[in-house]
Formats: structure tokens, sequence, C-alpha cells
């Protein structure tokens, strides 16, 4: 029964990679094939209806409202223009230097990172990041890589991420927020090193890669027409993480009082019910497509957590997976490359439902499994050229998505051997 449920798992990556269908209802179908193979009942106690589809939907529901507001909040920095601004002052603080234009876009991207994530944040930072760097001499590469190794900088103190480990591996919020401080120095390290290294292999190449957006004639925004945001409101992509990490506020309070904070700061009283209400509906907009994934997920999760396929599962996976810490490092190491592509090793996709296996057969903790999943999810959000904030930052910049792919492969391995190492020591 274990093979048949592999088998069954190894065609729905292969739906996903050849997308016959879309990540979210691959899942789905997933969970429901998995469950009756595991021998569940139609209905009932720990059933294919009640317990799969039933409990399972909801089962991220804390992770699907942070979502939400963070996404909320990316539109107010958006429609405010905190990000633009931000960005703005970093190009004019760094003039013609490249590497500081460069250094500038990456720490607002990383903060940006820190509220929203996927093409939302990529397009905060990168809609005039990019095209600044390319304008003073970085390589449009490099210019993508910039800023989706930014976005990953931020990715450790995304708070809907937070909310997303603690929930879908039954972990206290705290055991999350620790290892995502240990992966941060990481990915710091590597996106700092990717600018000096990146930026310099080939030179400067005083090139612009949209001139079709550039020559199109336009009218001034409603943002550019009202200035840039004040000084005072640009420290809100902070708030939400001060409270959080400083604090330790719970998450959702923390984006709310992001929230309130971006509008209080950048909007008169009279204008602030129709902002809100907007900002709010356009962010249910970006926030639609996770909120989607993480309902299959937690229907996946549901699936491989049912008696019948953890026991059939079990002596499969343990008898593939290294106890011994060198081992563990190594191994899963080689297997970086398994997330890229919505391959299995990708937590929002197949790899919840592997990470489910680890945890409910007893293989590894959860507090091993979260340094793993944490460790790969910051090469997927920078290399895999079928996530959203890759197709799009390439897209801009005028290159492919492979192109940042190879790029910036290695330096992201390399982050996630940084925390495979902290796992292994930490935990095993």
């Amino acid at each position: 029964m274990g093979v048949v449920i592999l088998l069954v798992m190894a065609a729905g990556v292969a739906a996903m990679l050849t997308r016959k269908l879309p990540t979210a209802f691959a899942l789905v179908i997933l969970a429901v094939v998995i469950a009756f193979v595991a021998g569940a009942p139609l209905t009932g106690e720990n059933s294919v209806i009640d317990t799969v589809l039933q409990e399972g939907a909801p089962a991220l529901a804390a992770t699907m409202i942070a979502i939400v507001l963070g996404s909320w909040l990316g539109k107010l920095l958006e429609e405010t223009g905190v990000a633009a601004t931000l960005v703005r002052k970093i190009v004019e603080f760094g003039g013609d230097r490249p590497v500081v234009v460069a250094l500038g876009v990456l720490a607002v991207s990383a903060l940006v990172g820190t509220v929203t994530g996927s093409a939302p944040a990529a397009m905060l930072a990168g809609l005039i990041g990019i095209p600044a760097m390319i304008a003073v001499g970085i390589p449009k590469v490099t210019a993508a890589g910039t800023v989706l190794m930014g976005i990953a900088v931020g990715i450790p103190f995304e708070l809907p991420l937070w909310q997303f480990f603690s929930t879908a591996l039954e972990l206290p919020v705290p055991t999350v927020r620790g290892f995502m401080v240990k992966l941060f120095p990481f990915a710091l390290v590597a996106a700092v090193l990717y600018v000096f290294v990146e930026s310099r292999r080939r030179g400067v190449e005083h090139t612009w890669s949209l001139k079709s957006v550039a020559d199109r004639p336009r009218s001034p925004s409603r943002r550019q027409r009202l200035g840039d945001a004040p000084w005072y409101a640009l420290l809100t992509p902070a708030v939400p993480l001060i409270l959080a990490l400083g604090f330790e506020l719970a998450i959702i309070p923390s984006l709310l009082a992001g929230v309130l904070y971006a509008l209080v700061t950048t909007t008169r009283p009279r204008e602030m019910n129709k902002r809100l209400l907007r900002t709010l509906y356009d962010g249910f907009e970006v926030a639609a497509p996770p909120i989607a994934l993480f309902i299959a997920i937690g229907i996946l999760l549901a699936a491989v957590k049912l008696p019948g396929a953890v026991e059939a599962l079990e002596p499969l996976v343990k008898a593939v997976s290294p106890q011994n810490a060198v081992l563990f490092v190594g191994v899963f190491t080689l297997l970086v490359p398994l997330c890229l592509y919505r391959g299995p090793l990708n937590v929002f996709g197949l790899g919840a439902g592997i990470a489910g296996v680890l945890i409910s057969a007893g293989i590894y903790p959860a507090a091993v499994v979260l340094g793993m999943a944490t460790s790969y999810n910051q090469v997927f959000g920078v290399a895999d050229p079928t996530s959203t904030q890759t197709v799009w930052a390439a897209q801009y910049a005028g290159v492919s998505p492979q192109q940042v792919m190879v790029r910036t492969l290695p330096y992201v391995w390399a982050v996630a051997l940084g925390g495979l190492c902290v796992t292994a020591a930490t935990y095993l």
C-alpha cells in the first residue's frame, strides 16, 4: 500500500510539473486518492469526507487570515507610496554607484519581504528598483536576482509564514520564530555576497531593458501627484516585525497594527474609510491564490496523517531518512533541487504532505521538519522558475526565469546548507 501511495504522489508531482492541473487542484485530488488507498471510509471517523475534506480545508485558517492581512498591508504600502518612496530615496542616495544602489534595493526588498511574499513583494520593490539598477549599469539578471535575494532576506521574518509553519507542523510560534532568527544571517550574507559578486563579475552594463515601458507616455499616477510618503510612514514595514519579534505580540494583532499605522501616517481622516475598504478588497484579490493553496495543503495534511497512510508509509520513509546528523545534512543538501519546479520537497506543494508523514510517523521531530522546510523555502522563494515572484522579476528585467535560477541557485543552496546544519546541530 505504501508503494501505491508513493506512486500516487509521483503522479501528482507529474501533473503539477506538466501543468496538467493547477497545484491546489492537484493536491486536493491527491489527498482524496491517498485517503481511499489508505483504506479510509467515505464518512465517519478518519474518513474522506469528514476528516480529509471537512476538517482539512479550514486547518490552516489562521494562516489564511495572516495572508489576507499581509496582502492588505502590502496594498497599503503600494497605494500610499511607502514602498516606492523607500526605493526612490535609496536610488537618490546611491546616485551613480551601482553597488550602493543594488544594496539599497536589496534592503528595501527585505523590508517588503517581511510584510508580503510572492509577486506582490517583487513588484513593490522591483517596479522602481529594477529599472534603477539597470540604469546605473547593473546587469539585467543581477537586477532581477537582487530583488529576489532581498525578499529572501525578509522571508525569515514574514509573519504569515510563521503562522503557516506553526499551524501546519503543530509547533508553537516561539519555536518557529527562534529557528527563523537563526536562518536569517545565512540569507543576509548570501544576498550581500550575491550583490557584490554578481554586479562585478560582468562589469557595468549601461543598457535599458524596458524600452517599451519607458517610451509609452503616461499620465502621473495619484501617488506621483501627491509626492513621497512622510518619513515616519516609511517605518510601516518594521512595525509588525518589531511587535512580533521584539515584544512577542501575536501574529495577527501585529499585522493589524501595521495596517493601522500605515493608514494613520499616510491618510487624512475623511479618506480613511474609503482607503481601508479599497485596499482590503484589493488585498483579498492578491490573497486569493495562496488561500486556495493553503486550503489544499490543509486537505493534503489531513490525508497523510490518516492512520492507514501513516502505517503504510512509515517503513518506506524511515528506510530512506538518515538519522545521523552528518548524513542528514549531506543527503538533504543534495536533494535541494527537488524543491524546484514544484518538486516533491516544495513545502507549498507535495512537500507539505511529506512533512506531515515525517512528523506523524515519528521519523523526525517537528522541529527538524521545520528546519528542513524553511531551508528549502529559501531556495524555492528565489530560484524556482515557476514561482510567481521569480517569473515577474525576470520578465520585468527582460531576462528568462531560468537565467535567474542559474545565477541565484548557488547562493540560496548555500543558505539551505546553513539551515540544515543548524537543524542538525540543534535538534538531532
